[in-house]
């Protein structure tokens, strides 16, 4: 069940930070430490194909597929401050979408059976209910549709970097419910095991096509210092900070 709760406290923070994350992480981009979509090329082609962006944000991952042929846009976010970025963006683009300001737990208008493809870069992890946002991207989607989106290693919440070493401080198995900030907003984070990702697609009626947790090269042929912070290339050199998903509606 989603918790309005977080989702106002989510908002409202999000509202407040958005402008500070106009163009991050978006596509081709998928992580900050994975290898980009020319080299994974989990898209196939785009051209005349019906797209919705789950927690589109500033509209970045919408103009790249916009620019790879896309017949139609759509896209929805729960920072309404995100959305009017995202119209912007898209409008001085000349390009034409459906935007909304909603959380990825409800369907605010979106058609139903409709979509070749539904991405989520960097978003979809935020849901307060995988559950029910895994089921409306299935239907959401047409019959053999394809579904794609990238999060963090759930790994990375449990794992602090202290005095050059790693040290597990969370139970990776609980699932917590984490407090975080940014921007000196406050948020909450509900860190679910990829076990439940994978599961819960399983069960909506998808099948995994592709399943990656991977380094960029560069980074893995580097020497990398050790630092402290979260998206570190050292620590991306002992786990993948990100993972991405590409499941098929059945």
């Amino acid at each position: 069940m989603k918790d309005n709760k977080i989702l106002v406290q989510n908002k409202k923070s999000w509202d407040f930070i958005a402008d500070e994350w106009f163009g991050s992480t978006s596509l081709p981009t998928y992580g900050p430490t994975l290898p980009k979509e020319d080299t994974l090329k989990l898209f196939d082609l785009l051209e005349n194909k019906k797209v919705l962006d789950i927690g589109c944000g500033s509209g970045h991952s919408l103009l790249y597929t916009s620019k790879q042929g896309v017949n139609e846009l759509w896209g929805l976010d729960l920072s309404s401050k995100q959305i009017e970025n995202a119209k912007k963006l898209l409008s001085e683009n000349n390009i034409k979408a459906n935007l909304f300001v909603s959380p990825m737990e409800d369907n605010p208008g979106i058609p139903e059976n409709y979509f070749d493809f539904v991405y989520s870069i960097y978003a979809f992890g935020w849901t307060t209910d995988l559950k029910q946002s895994i089921a409306l991207v299935h239907k959401y989607l047409k019959k053999s549709g394809v579904f794609i989106f990238s999060w963090d290693n759930p790994l990375m919440q449990c794992i602090e970097a202290k005095d050059n070493k790693y040290t597990i401080f969370r139970s990776y198995l609980e699932e917590a419910t984490i407090d975080l900030s940014k921007g000196n907003q406050a948020m909450k984070i509900k860190n679910w095991k990829l076990s439940s990702y994978i599961n819960e697609l399983a069960s909506a009626g998808f099948k995994i096509d592709k399943l990656i947790e991977e380094t960029d090269q560069d980074i893995l042929a580097k020497e990398q210092d050790f630092t402290l912070k979260y998206y570190s290339k050292h620590k991306a050199k002992l786990i993948n900070t990100t993972f991405v998903i590409k499941a098929i509606k059945l």
